[in-house]
């Protein structure tokens, strides 16, 4: 059987590795539209946490197996559709990932000096279309708007030594914008409160400890917390009571003296969801967003953020909007869920499609990290092989796979890139980066990848 993976993020290499694992003759093609692959785990994973990216070695080792391909530069949609991948394979994994974010629909979101998590989070990571971003950082003070992982990178990049920074695999051109930085202060707003917050405690603790970066969070937000949390599950309880020793530690004495003012802060925010982003006197620039104040129904997770009818101004002249990525519609033969940002699916079978699958965020939605995207994809890749097994998909009938998708792509121009040109652009990024001591210099532009290969 001939399987065919769009996009190779976590959720495609993830899918390709369960099927070639547990299927002894499966063949399994990945394309993706970039030159280079792993997705988010290249543009996404923070800069400073090599360890997520260890991952790549595994799925390095699926794309060497000789039942797997790789075919990059080549947009699905456009250089070939998915009908005719479908009559190229037995069965096709939609795995693209979510390529847009959810957007805050308030007066002023288009201001100058407003951006998407997403698109701060690729510029500083090299994501070939964020690469002409160039934020504004002259000021001095940034707001993000959210509560997640990615909010607290953003803050923890923002107001990270440079000199830390400069060990890392972030961008040339993002780490010379933040050597010239004017941001010493970055609060972190959510709609709700304390209990709600969706970072988890490795990230909080890394916040906490940042050299020259001090917190600075409102004791008055914690009070009564430690009942509260009595009963809640360990990780959520761990989290808060960080938060509460962080709100309520004060330095005593002599080391009040010993201590030098932190040069920078960061904070959080709660129960404060955006109302307007305020522009500046000439109308074109963010100064400051108003901020509705709310007050929480129900409990828990479950929490809903109400308006109480107050409002507050905070000044800042760069926001960052961290409320989540959203998947795109992919062409419209797929079926989509325009309201939730998903392909329509049980268990990554794609609802009305026989042998269409899918995995991953366009599948459930962008939430939750890389293990999450791994059971995920797992669990598409069984529905794969239970359809494959139980009759489901006509393997009788032969399917030529790359041979009859490579044509196609030939007749419109398209030359994709395999696994060992990849390999060359690897080396050639992991060589810049020794030069200048760094794990890898990212190259950036899609064009000088493919010359670098001799396309």
């Amino acid at each position: 059987p001939r399987v065919c993976v769009v996009g190779s993020g976590p959720a495609g290499f993830y899918t390709a590795q369960h099927i070639l694992k547990h299927h002894g003759g499966a063949l399994v093609d990945i394309y993706e539209k970039l030159p280079v692959p792993f997705g988010l785990v290249r543009f996404g994973v923070a800069p400073d946490h090599p360890e997520v990216k260890n991952v790549t070695n595994t799925f390095t080792q699926t794309a060497r197996s000789e039942r797997c391909a790789y075919y990059g530069n080549v947009t699905v949609g456009r250089d070939v559709t998915v009908a005719e991948l479908q009559r190229s394979y037995h069965a096709v994994v939609l795995s693209y990932g979510a390529e847009d974010h959810r957007v805050l629909g308030i007066p002023g979101e288009n201001l100058s000096g407003v951006y998407s998590a997403r698109e701060f989070v690729g510029w500083y990571n090299g994501l070939p279309e964020s690469q002409d971003l160039k934020p504004d950082l002259s000021c001095e003070t940034a707001l993000v708007l959210g509560h997640g992982n990615v909010a607290l990178d953003i803050a923890r990049i923002l107001l990270s030594p440079v000199q830390l920074l400069k060990k890392t695999d972030i961008t040339d051109c993002s780490l010379a914008a933040l050597a010239c930085s004017k941001v010493k202060r970055v609060w972190l707003v959510g709609r709700r409160g304390p209990l709600q917050v969706a970072f988890t405690i490795k990230e909080l603790r890394e916040m906490i400890n940042l050299p020259g970066a001090r917190p600075v969070l409102d004791p008055a937000d914690f009070t009564g917390l430690e009942n509260a949390v009595k009963d809640a599950p360990r990780p959520r309880k761990r989290l808060t009571e960080l938060m509460i020793k962080t709100a309520l530690e004060k330095p005593v004495g002599k080391a009040v003296e010993a201590q030098p003012a932190a040069p920078r802060e960061w904070g959080l925010k709660f129960q404060r969801s955006p109302q307007e982003v305020l522009p500046s006197a000439d109308g074109r620039r963010a100064r400051g967003v108003r901020l509705a104040l709310t007050h929480l129904q129900g409990s828990g997770d479950s929490a809903k953020a109400i308006p109480t009818g107050d409002t507050e101004e905070l000044e800042c002249g760069l926001v960052l909007s961290s409320i989540g990525y959203r998947s795109l519609p992919l062409e419209p033969a797929v079926p989509f869920d325009a309201q939730r940002g998903v392909i329509p699916n049980s268990s990554g079978r794609v609802e009305g499609v026989p042998g269409l699958y899918c995995s991953g965020w366009v599948k459930r939605g962008a939430t939750g990290v890389i293990i999450t995207t791994m059971n995920d994809s797992f669990d598409t890749a069984q529905s794969v092989l239970e359809d494959l097994q139980g009759g489901v998909l006509d393997v009788a009938t032969s399917r030529e796979g790359f041979g009859a998708v490579e044509s196609i792509l030939r007749s419109r121009g398209v030359r994709p890139v395999s696994f060992s040109d990849w390999e060359k652009i690897d080396a050639a990024e992991v060589a810049r980066g020794r030069a200048a001591g760094k794990p890898r210099e990212k190259i950036v532009d899609p064009q000088e990848m493919l010359q670098l290969i001799g396309h």
